[in-house]
């Protein structure tokens, strides 16, 4: 199936609230296991950018925006339109969400690029609390996750990147959360209680430290073409 390329000289046209939301329903709603949470579809998208620059630059559409939605499938339920692109109930619905996905791997794109201070990743939040007050507690571990799918895309260009010894603490939140990599074991937390909501907001709150750092470990440098 044919997808367009990203291109990341395109018009950045940030999706609003309302369409971030709206994009969350309409991939909880598909009839497909593996479909991204919204969160989980962030850090998916942001792992393609931050990682080596070769592996966006090279890989085909089709390779990585189809498990956003948990792959395409040839056939669909009996009850669906014959000619509905499972899992999607339309042709239509199926080109919106590209879209939107496109939209907003365009602006974080931009965001890490161009302004990574203003970066904010989509994690969950719930709150906890009474009387005397409520406190926001993170769970990135739905972004993690994608995150982590993304690394599986291709990750021999990732190198060394995971058992860089100098990183590994920072790099393990991140790890911790995402379920982690097959021959890489975390630096610390490998056996952090992640059903303790204080423990996950602490792993959570690290992760976007990590997530600069690789930005800036395989941004290309001056004068050269980037890992």
């Amino acid at each position: 199936m044919d997808y367009p390329r990203y291109d990341p000289a395109s018009p950045v046209t940030p999706l609003s609230a309302a369409e971030l939301d709206a994009l969350d329903a309409l991939l909880q709603a598909l009839p497909a296991d593996g479909a991204m949470s919204l969160d989980g579809l962030d850090g998916y998208l942001t792992a393609l950018l931050v990682g080596p620059p070769a592996v966006l630059a090279s890989l085909p559409t089709a390779d990585w925006l189809p498990w956003v939605w948990g792959g395409d499938g040839e056939t669909g339920p009996a009850e669906a339109a014959p000619s509905a692109p499972f899992p999607f109930a339309s042709k239509r619905q199926r080109k919106t969400t590209v879209v939107m996905v496109l939209r907003h791997l365009r602006h974080l794109g931009q965001q890490l690029t161009e302004r990574p201070a203003t970066w904010e990743p989509i994690f969950s939040i719930a709150e906890q609390g009474g009387s005397e007050g409520v406190e926001e507690l993170v769970d990135a571990r739905d972004w993690c996750t994608g995150f982590l799918q993304a690394v599986d895309l291709r990750p021999e260009a990732w190198g060394d990147t995971w058992r860089d010894v100098a990183a590994a603490s920072l790099l393990a939140p991140l790890l911790v959360l995402g379920g982690g990599l097959e021959g890489v074991t975390p630096a610390a937390d490998a056996d952090a209680d992640l059903d303790d909501p204080t423990v996950c907001d602490r792993l959570s709150r690290a992760v976007p430290e990590a997530v600069l750092h690789l930005l800036a470990r395989h941004a290309p440098q001056p004068g050269t073409a980037g890992e």
